[in-house]
């Protein structure tokens, strides 16, 4: 299982990359979730503009076995929505941190990247 050292991740097992260039994050689901879920079917996701808060729900994913919400590691606007996953939800499955990122977001408060869990810490806690 893949934790990439510069992520941040939380504990409902979201990760999020942030850009201090452009003070924007892209925002998936960890290789740990994925297998836990299995297959992929349907993600639903907000719309570009949408307004997101840490900790809050911000869409469902849905697999084979069960539909588990999706919660946002930090707050801000959606800046862009990976609409490849309409129609390849399975992106999410064979590319958890590169094709099958989810949305983007230009983030509100950067200083909540510091309260995200590092790799390290983030492979402790589902160990």
């Amino acid at each position: 299982m893949k934790f990439p050292q510069e992520l941040r991740y939380t504990k409902e097992h979201e990760w999020v990359a942030f850009d201090a260039k452009s003070g924007a994050g892209t925002v998936g689901i960890t290789d740990y979730a994925q297998g836990e879920l299995g297959d992929i079917v349907f993600v639903e996701l907000p719309a570009k503009g949408a307004r997101i808060e840490a900790h809050k729900a911000f869409g469902t994913i849905e697999a084979v076995k069960a539909v588990s919400e999706l919660f946002a590691p930090v707050t801000g606007e959606v800046v862009a929505v990976n609409g490849e996953l309409e129609s390849n939800p399975q992106l999410v499955n064979s590319e958890p941190y590169a094709g099958g990122w989810m949305i983007k977001i230009r983030l509100e408060k950067p200083d909540e990247i510091a309260s995200l869990l590092s790799a390290a810490e983030y492979e402790k806690h589902v160990s």
